[in-house]
């Protein structure tokens, strides 16, 4: 894709190419029927079975993301602050480029609860699914599309948001704060809002650093 991007253009693969992870946000309200588009986007993701055993809580109790982002602020100091000062920039990113990746993950993390709403991803494990560890890992496969799908519709209508995850470094704290019933759990979170950076290509490695053909690690020689 070319490094001159349309941003007002439509056609998914542009908006797919220009979803980047938008950590500053406005705090400024969010209309409730562009928070219902997204949703709606998020429900016709494919999942197993067509279960739906999906559940989306929308969350702009001040109260309830203050408690959270203490959480979230403890992940960060504790276990995920000490590796990105160790680790090395991932591909398709330079020490520059991850630098200010870095600066905007410190950002969101003391400014998480500011984001005028939340849309917390969850599964209903009610069924008894959490007692199967390969069944968790599949629950995570049918309520993951969703988060992307609502990513991109995010993307579409101007506003920012990133997938997190971090709160389930201490996943039970992090779900009493978010006052979940007997049986769900949180997958993911979504900050969302009115972003103050801009919208651009989103930094990735080559196609061909993570595709092999038939075996991992033997190339494709499509991709050259």
């Amino acid at each position: 894709m070319s490094s001159t991007v349309d941003l007002t253009s439509a056609d998914v693969f542009d908006i797919m190419h220009t979803t980047r992870a938008m950590r500053r946000l406005k705090p400024d309200p969010v209309p409730d029927d562009l928070i219902v588009k997204i949703l709606d986007a998020g429900i016709r993701a494919p999942n197993g079975g067509n279960a739906q055993t999906w559940h989306f809580v929308v969350v702009k109790d001040a109260a309830i993301k203050k408690a959270v982002q203490v959480i979230y602020k403890k992940a960060y100091d504790e276990i995920i602050g000490p590796r990105y000062s160790s680790a090395a920039p991932p591909p398709g990113s330079d020490e520059a480029k991850y630098h200010r990746q870095h600066v905007a993950v410190e950002y969101l993390t003391d400014h998480y609860h500011e984001a005028p709403v939340w849309i917390v991803a969850c599964v209903n494990h009610s069924e008894g699914l959490s007692e199967q560890t390969s069944l968790i890992r599949m629950a995570g496969a049918s309520v993951y599309p969703a988060v992307q799908n609502m990513l991109l519709a995010a993307r579409a209508l101007g506003l920012g948001a990133s997938l997190t995850t971090r709160h389930m470094c201490f996943a039970e704290e992090a779900d009493a704060a978010l006052q979940l019933p007997a049986g769900y759990l949180s997958y993911a979170i979504l900050p969302i809002g009115y972003p103050m950076g801009n919208f651009g290509p989103t930094g990735r490695g080559s196609l061909k650093e993570f595709v092999s053909f038939d075996r991992v690690g033997e190339p494709w020689d499509v991709l050259k």
